[in-house]
């Protein structure tokens, strides 16, 4: 069958379609622009490179059926180009088959996007994206040759074969072979939306002026041919770069795409120079050829990273040989802003060029810059907000870093507290024996009821003595203390009951709200009543010159038992400092500044909380906090007001 458009134009264009590395031949119709010299025969190291993984089992039996399908659409390409002459058959066979390979190109990243998340999935999405839109514009150039029509030289769609190594680049900017947590895909996609808008703005400022301003065909394949190529070499240096620095299975699939890619700009550059020569020499080019055996080659080599892919894990070997996080893509969005001025003062003096054409690039730069600029500050707006949180969430790790600077000076002065108390219960366990022998011994002697009362009396404060001393040896020896279920109520009224004597003198009045069926809690009966006990007495002490009121609550909040004590007290002059040992406001003799130390560690053992502070109409206010016992309850008391008189 004759050829119906002429061989050299329509070959040419075909060739230019598939080009990853192509440019465009202002003496022809025909994009090639390629970057390494030299044909290269490619299809037995092809074959051997699928055989060999697939002996070494590194792919599945379908990637293994893939590869070999691709191995045989090369093998057809090779036969036809040998076999085939020149004719409309051969052209439409290499049209389809390039289309084919690009669509199994594509195809071959869907299963990286579906197994995989984060980074790794938007770098398979863009890279297939890209493969998409290049097998876009070789369906729309095979339309055209299966339909016999000639492919203008000013034509539109170029924009897709110019813009589809955008999102390959956007992919590698994102580093997937790198170990790190995911980007923040909001900054991510600023990035992109940068790149793409920069690399649209390339095309638009360098090639549609001679399409559209000031129509010139020689112009506008120069300049297509110029843009494309700093695109595709970028892209080739990217890869290269990732290559170097990545490791395992990354490392290979790096390996593949570079290498598609730059087998690609060798034969295309071999294609370009044969579409100078006579259409009549035995060595020029046309669609079909065997100058296209390479190029089917390379472009059925763009699969194999996908197929290789299928069996890696979703965190295979990453490389810590990278630039920080984010770092790539931040740079080129932010380079891509700053070389608009470059492109405004070309625009502004390129005398070479129309009048028409250069104001039309100088418009569109301006509104470039104004564009871009929005995004940059969008970009900045969102990093703020990201500053902002980060400088909160870590003014909240100092404060909580000084929370904890504080518990461990407090517990290591607790430590040596511990130390000295026990020392002195040890001293004052032997006159303490020897107390609750007399007194259970005069209980048994002839005595008067009044006097027998006292006894006993002596010998239950000497028992509760007892307790007291054994709960400083245990807080001493850091030794645990049986606990078990409790009511809170109970203790406190107990302890209100055990002070009343003291605040009876004070004339110190004392108001109770107890909780209704308030939770239990898990600890020592006789270790939270001397907590209580000691509360009650420093508020009495506090109120001992005028008297006052001293108000005990009970209250439950989620799986918290809270028991809150405020007086009508002056205050206390240092809040922070009431659990700090021998910190006293009494005079000497009057107080060891021990016992709310030893309330703190005893809370604190109870997994609890104990704080004190100032009410802002006067008197002070302690709070104890207690874990609850889930689906545990105490018997409902009576709330209830006390006076003592």
């Amino acid at each position: 069958m004759d050829i119906m458009v002429p061989a050299s134009n329509r070959a040419s264009r075909t060739y230019s379609a598939n080009s990853i590395i192509g440019a465009k031949d202002s003496t022809s119709r025909g994009r090639i622009s390629p970057q390494s010299s030299g044909i290269t025969e490619v299809t037995p190291y092809t074959t051997q490179w699928a055989l060999e993984l697939a002996a070494r089992g590194a792919m599945s039996e379908r990637s293994r059926a893939w590869a070999a399908a691709l191995v045989c659409l090369v093998v057809l390409q090779t036969i036809a180009s040998l076999l085939s002459s020149r004719s409309f058959a051969l052209v439409a066979l290499s049209d389809f088959l390039q289309l084919i390979l690009l669509l199994s190109a594509a195809l071959s990243c869907l299963p990286s996007i579906f197994k995989n998340r984060g980074r790794t999935r938007l770098f398979w999405s863009l890279m297939g994206l890209g493969l998409a839109s290049w097998g876009t514009y070789q369906f729309l150039w095979t339309y055209l040759e299966v339909q016999g029509r000639d492919v203008p030289n000013l034509w539109a769609p170029d924009i897709i074969l110019f813009l589809h190594i955008v999102p390959m680049m956007a992919a590698l900017a994102l580093q997937p072979s790198v170990e790190q947590h995911d980007r923040d895909l909001r900054l991510g996609s600023l990035d992109f939306a940068l790149l793409l808008l920069w690399w649209v703005f390339v095309y638009v400022y360098t090639v549609i002026p001679w399409m559209y301003v000031f129509a010139n065909e020689g112009a506008y394949n120069r300049d297509l041919n110029y843009s494309y190529l700093a695109e595709k070499v970028a892209l080739l240096v990217g890869l290269a770069v990732l290559w170097f620095r990545s490791s395992g299975s990354w490392k290979t699939i790096y390996a593949h795409w570079f290498g598609a890619g730059l087998l690609y700009s060798a034969s295309s550059f071999v294609a370009n120079r044969a579409l100078g020569l006579a259409p009549s020499s035995h060595w020029a080019y046309y669609s079909g050829s065997l100058y296209d055996v390479p190029l089917v080659a390379s472009m059925a080599w763009m699969s194999l990273p996908g197929l290789l892919a299928l069996n890696m894990p979703p965190e295979q070997a990453r490389s810590v040989k990278s630039l920080p996080r984010g770092l790539w893509a931040a740079r080129l969005g932010m380079l891509s802003v700053f070389s608009l001025p470059v492109f405004a003062w070309i625009s502004a003096f390129d005398q070479a060029v129309p009048t028409s054409v250069r104001n039309f690039r100088l418009t569109l730069t301006l509104g470039a810059m104004l564009i871009m600029g929005s995004l940059v500050f969008l970009k900045q707006h969102l990093l703020d907000i990201e500053l902002i949180r980060l400088l909160r969430a870590s003014q909240q790790s100092f404060q909580e870093l000084q929370l904890l600077q504080t518990q461990l000076v407090q517990s290591e002065k607790l430590a040596s507290l511990g130390q000295l108390v026990g020392g002195a219960a040890h001293e004052l366990n032997n006159p303490l024996t020897a107390m609750l022998g007399y007194s259970e011994l005069l209980a048994t002697t002839n005595l008067t009821s009044e006097q027998r009362s006292l006894a006993e009396k002596v010998s239950q404060q000497a028992k509760r003595i007892r307790i007291l001393v054994a709960s400083l040896l245990s807080f001493a020896k850091q030794a645990p203390v049986a606990k078990s279920a409790l009511d809170v109520n109970t203790i406190v009224a107990t302890a209100l009951k055990l002070c009343q004597p003291q605040m009876r003198v004070a004339k110190v009045q004392f108001v109770i709200q107890l909780a209704d069926s308030l939770p239990r809690a898990q600890g020592d009966a006789n270790q939270l009543l001397q907590v209580f006990s000691n509360i009650i007495n420093n508020a009495t002490h506090a109120m001992s010159d005028r008297g006052g009121t001293l108000t005990v609550t009970t209250y439950a909040a989620g799986n918290v038992i809270s028991a809150e004590f405020s007086d009508t007290g002056p205050g206390m002059l240092e809040p922070d400092r009431v659990f700090d040992p021998f910190y006293t406001t009494r005079p000497v003799g009057q107080g060891s500044g021990l016992g709310l130390s030893a309330c703190y560690g005893i809370i604190q053992e109870h997994g609890g909380k104990i704080s004190c502070q100032n009410k802002k109409d006067g008197g002070a206010s302690f709070l104890v906090e207690l874990p609850a016992i889930a689906n545990g309850k105490a018997a409902p008391p009576q709330a209830q007001a006390h006076a003592a008189n």
